[in-house]
């Protein structure tokens, strides 16, 4: 008797999945433990493996398929046994008529890239694919683009959604015939795809549908104000210069010595460090920084677990890692769960100031802009400092007024002498 697939919950708050490519084709021998697909969650891209060992006999859904939690995707079972879509075998078409086109081929087809074929590229996997980001490679099946030809700036290499401007498409929308080099870009202020249409038309991610989701209940539902202070940052910028002159251990960013100072202040302000339950207020007495990660799809927040416990060096390291993996959509469930506060950091993109939407069931999330020199009143004098904008938005039902602000007033005088980030 065959054993069915289903497509598995793979990440806490997931409902369905893109099935973004079969790596076992029908026919492939499979193992307890093998890995048979690659599925986009609302989160990240994580393997769907199997849990009986046999024969792929079906594929029942094609790559790029969405599929709701618990629908089935795949049959394993005996060599030879017939199946399909969990039925017993129609009956062989007759000779003079034309058999439907399976919805999957056989295990060369499986897998194959979702979208043109790949060429020759400047940089591709051991298995000769195009390394390219989910993204990228829908919106070239699409455009008609050959990814081939294409040299990619995403992490190690990868082709991602930027790399696609300019790049040439073919009559009909079919990919560029191997070795023909891409076009130079066209004229700017119109450019449009080969059939003239005015807009393109993508369906949602699985992080974006996360991402509208949350939104809607966290604006609505959830009564917001919002705190600013403006810090001086002189000392953070002579401490940070200080440690890249000893050119030892990861490169610390400003975002670090943040990340650090508000762990430093949940732990002295644990009002502030807790989750809305509806029915009760959770204080957390462990500190798990969030951290805002722009990925090609939307936004995700890794969790630097137990951070106040770590020096600036170790919270370093870790969200280097921790924003590499995401933006390559490879973090665990795990990692980018269980936050209890979260820092949003805007200030490399040129946003002096902002406001950051509450990440639920946390409390609270610190929006932070741009480090700006400006002339400002010093000690009774007129000098030119480094200033930073903080604004935190707060869940009015958890963290009154003053708790915002007795935070603020702490994390503020952190920043401004960094010794108390090692006292």
């Amino acid at each position: 008797m065959a054993t069915k697939v289903v497509m598995e919950a793979l990440s806490p708050t997931m409902e369905e999945g893109r099935l973004v490519e079969w790596k076992k084709g029908e026919g492939d021998p499979v193992a307890v433990g093998d890995v048979l697909a690659e599925v986009e969650t609302d989160k990240a891209v994580m393997e769907l493996v199997a849990r009986a060992g046999g024969t792929l006999l079906k594929q029942v859904v094609p790559a790029g398929t969405t599929v709701p939690v618990s629908e089935l995707v795949a049959l394993i079972g005996e060599p030879g046994e017939a199946v399909e879509n969990g039925k017993p075998a129609p009956p062989a078409p007759k000779a003079t008529e034309s058999a439907p086109r399976a919805a999957s081929t056989g295990a060369a087809e499986s897998k194959a890239p979702a979208g043109p074929a790949a060429a020759a590229a400047p940089l591709v996997s051991r298995t000769g694919r195009v390394k390219a980001s989910p993204l990228a490679r829908r919106i070239a099946a699409e455009r008609g683009i050959d990814l081939g030809g294409i040299a990619g700036t995403g992490p190690e290499g990868r082709v991602v959604l930027r790399d696609l401007e300019g790049a040439a498409t073919f009559p009909g929308g079919a990919a560029a015939p191997a070795g023909v080099a891409a076009a130079p870009a066209p004229p700017r202020p119109v450019v449009r795809p080969p059939d003239g249409a005015p807009f393109t038309d993508v369906p949602l991610s699985q992080i974006r549908k996360t991402i509208a989701r949350r939104l809607a209940q966290s604006i609505g539902p959830i009564p917001t104000f919002y705190l600013t202070t403006e810090v001086d940052m002189e000392r953070a910028w002579d401490a940070r210069e200080g440690l890249k002159a000893l050119g030892e251990g990861p490169k610390v960013s400003f975002n670090d010595i943040i990340i650090k100072a508000v762990a430093t202040a949940l732990r002295q302000h644990p009002a502030c460090n807790a989750w809305w339950q509806d029915d009760r207020i959770r204080y957390w007495h462990e500190v798990h920084v969030s951290m805002a990660v722009a990925i090609e799809e939307g936004l995700i927040t890794p969790v630097i677990r137990h951070t106040d416990l770590k020096s600036l060096r170790e919270i370093a390291a870790e969200s280097h890692d921790l924003a590499g993996r995401a933006r390559e959509r490879r973090l665990m469930p795990e990692e980018y769960t269980g936050g209890t506060f979260s820092v949003s950091n805007l200030g490399m993109l040129d946003i002096e100031e902002f406001t950051a939407v509450i990440n639920p069931p946390e409390a609270g999330i610190l929006a932070v802009g741009r480090i700006v020199q400006k002339a400002v009143v010093h000690e009774g004098q007129l000098a030119v400092r480094r200033r930073l904008r903080l604004t935190m938005s707060c869940d009015h039902r958890v963290i009154d007024g003053a708790t915002g602000a007795q935070f603020l007033k702490t994390l503020k005088a952190m920043l401004e002498n960094p010794l108390a980030l090692v006292w």
